[in-house]
């Protein structure tokens, strides 16, 4: 493949990309120290870890407009978010006397104007959290763990509605600048065109820094009306009005279901949906309305954790396993704690089964399947059995895994995934879902607290993309799975190879084999160490794939994955096992893998 450049998004020219190349190892540190050649270079980055440039003008704009120097904004889509977001910064900061500057502006549209109804259809909205520049690294915190920011495709529609005059404080938003409320009249207008993102750059690009006020674009590009078919890039050629939007999110939540036949064509010339299948996922009755889609993956962890939060007595949750970053975080930041177990081994489930007999008791167990970077899996069956014993939830990620491999959904009450992963593959839009197992003890009170806790925030130009994403996910995932036995093979054969970790070879196989479909392979994601720090170095930077965060891409993508999520806790992470200089592999669908993968491994040979 052409490599890419660093700093550039991957894919390339690709204005809503979920990723950034760092193409060597010098450049993955240099990102974790905050390097100038590395950071000032970035065009992107992760979304939940990288704020992008149109989120950062968007912010910039209405701190130009309704706040004070020295303030800075988060952003959110609705105000029950930003309020959370409030309350987290009032709890978290640390400072002798409670925060009291901190506001929160909600933004919608101009109700004196005569708007067209797909744009009031789509009801574009943004509430930002106001606080001191001080505590912007604490508001991150929370952007980074919920999930719960707005997308950057929310941020541009509604960046040029703000700098258009059509998007305005509500009621109940008194801008910090002023005490005085803005009076709200009925009324619409007309359906206005967003402008291109090079309108919107912010000259800050760095993910911990205080955007910048970026130029206002000339009148005339202001003037341009905004098309309700514009929800997909032009080069795919499918332009989708917004009556479809909630065609597509029923056409998402049947593929998550399993009903793969449902497509988008169907849904919009029936009358009414057909029926789901009696035995989807493998329980009985499992309806449309049990899956719900969340803007990314974390926000579905988040809003699952807040949703057992409410439907339980409040208790510590396990976190069972080596897990993604924030998992643990979520748990424990946002309620009473958590209890990790980091190896996820019979050690532990062990020791945890002799806690519970002694009378603890746990709200919830959250655990990978397979995990994160190590790719092992918990024993979900006799997790199940502890669960049904000692009244607990079980909360499955099945990212990884992926329904079409594994079926997980009948030994737990919530399974969540991260539809930015394989499920969408083009590396150009978030998503995440839920599913209550209707199956489930706790189905009843989860069902409720749902009711009260989610918010339907997945921007309707996110679900255009992820349903189009989707068509072919199932094929994809076939093919993946072979490309990631063959690059599996090839580095466990290979002399300069400590370690793979992978499902199929790892030693809690039997744990994977007991949840795998008779069809299903064994993803395609898997990890590596090398016999030393340099070698791993030299393997990393002659590898010709793309290079930096996020997995489950068509296209290979690989990472330093340790350096990125744990390069403050090094030691922490290896004393579970995870060791520093492992490189994780998110296998594509490329055909000549094989013959990248050897130069590679030739390139280490030399060294």
């Amino acid at each position: 493949m052409t490599l890419i450049d660093l700093g550039d998004s991957i894919p390339s020219n690709t204005a809503h990309a979920v990723s950034v190349s760092l193409p060597t190892w010098k450049a993955n540190v240099g990102y974790e120290e905050g390097e100038q050649w590395v950071v000032g270079s970035m065009m992107t980055g992760y979304p939940r870890f990288f704020i992008h440039k149109t989120i950062q003008a968007l912010s910039a704009d209405i701190l130009a407009k309704h706040g004070r120097p020295g303030q800075s904004a988060m952003l959110f889509p609705t105000r029950r978010a930003a309020q959370r977001c409030a309350d987290f910064i009032q709890d978290k900061a640390e400072q002798p006397e409670p925060v009291v500057d901190v506001s929160i502006l909600s933004l919608h549209l101009d109700p004196t104007r005569d708007f067209s109804e797909p744009l009031r259809s789509i009801s574009p909205s943004i509430s930002a959290v106001v606080f001191p520049e001080a505590l912007f690294p604490v508001a991150k915190q929370y952007w980074q763990h919920s999930g719960d920011g707005v997308s950057s495709r929310r941020a541009e529609f509604c960046l040029n509605l703000f700098r258009d005059g059509l998007l305005i404080l509500n009621d109940r938003s008194p801008s910090p600048r002023s005490p005085q409320q803005q009076k709200l009249r009925r009324g619409p207008k007309r359906y206005q065109k967003r402008s291109s993102i090079d309108d919107t750059e912010s000259p800050n690009n760095t993910t911990n820094g205080k955007p910048a006020n970026p130029p206002s674009p000339p009148p005339e590009e202001l003037a341009d009306s905004i098309e309700s078919s514009r929800f997909l890039e032009e080069r795919y050629g499918r332009n989708l009005d917004v009556s479809l939007v909630e065609n597509a999110k029923s056409a998402i939540r049947r593929r998550i279901a399993g009903v793969i036949s449902t497509d988008l064509h169907e849904l919009s010339h029936a009358a009414a949906a057909p029926p789901m299948e009696s035995n989807a996922r493998g329980v009985s009755d499992l309806q449309e309305h049990d899956i719900y889609l969340t803007p990314c993956g974390m926000n579905a962890i988040f809003t699952s954790h807040q949703a057992l939060l409410q439907a339980r007595p409040p208790q510590k949750s396990v976190n069972f396993g080596f897990p993604y970053v924030d998992t643990l975080k979520i748990l424990q930041k946002f309620g009473p704690g958590a209890v990790f177990y980091g190896h996820g081994s019979s050690a532990d489930l062990d020791d945890l089964e002799a806690r519970l007999k002694g009378g603890e008791r746990v709200l919830a167990l959250f655990c990978e399947f397979p995990g994160n970077p190590l790719l092992t899996c918990p024993d979900l069956k006799r997790i199940r059995t502890l669960a049904d014993t000692y009244d607990f939830a079980v909360v499955v990620d099945e990212t990884i895994g992926n329904f079409v491999n594994v079926n997980v959904l009948p030994l737990a009450d919530i399974v969540v995934s991260s539809l930015t992963k394989i499920f969408s593959g083009d590396c150009n839009v978030m998503g995440g879902s839920i599913i209550l197992n209707p199956s489930g003890k706790f189905y009843t009170s989860l069902k409720t607290s749902m009711a009260a806790v989610f918010e339907d925030n997945y921007w309707c130009e996110d679900v255009m993309f992820m349903e189009r994403n989707s068509r072919d996910f199932v094929t994809r995932i076939d093919r993946v799975n072979v490309n990631a036995e063959t690059i599996s093979d090839a580095l466990q054969a290979h002399p300069l190879v400590d370690k793979v970790f992978y499902p199929k070879c790892n030693a809690s196989r039997a744990n994977y084999e007991a949840c795998r479909l008779p069809k299903g392979g064994y993803g395609g994601l898997l990890s590596c160490t090398l016999k030393s720090k340099a070698l791993s170095i030299a393997f990393y930077d002659a590898l010709e794939t793309a290079k930096g965060p996020s997995l489950g891409t068509n296209f290979t993508l690989t990472s330093p994955y340790v350096i990125l999520a744990h390069y403050q806790e090094l030691d922490w992470a290896a004393s579970f096992g995870v060791d520093p200089n492992l490189l994780r592999i998110s296998v594509g669908l490329e055909d000549d893998l094989g013959e990248i993968f050897a130069r590679a491994l030739k390139a280490a040979e030399a060294v």
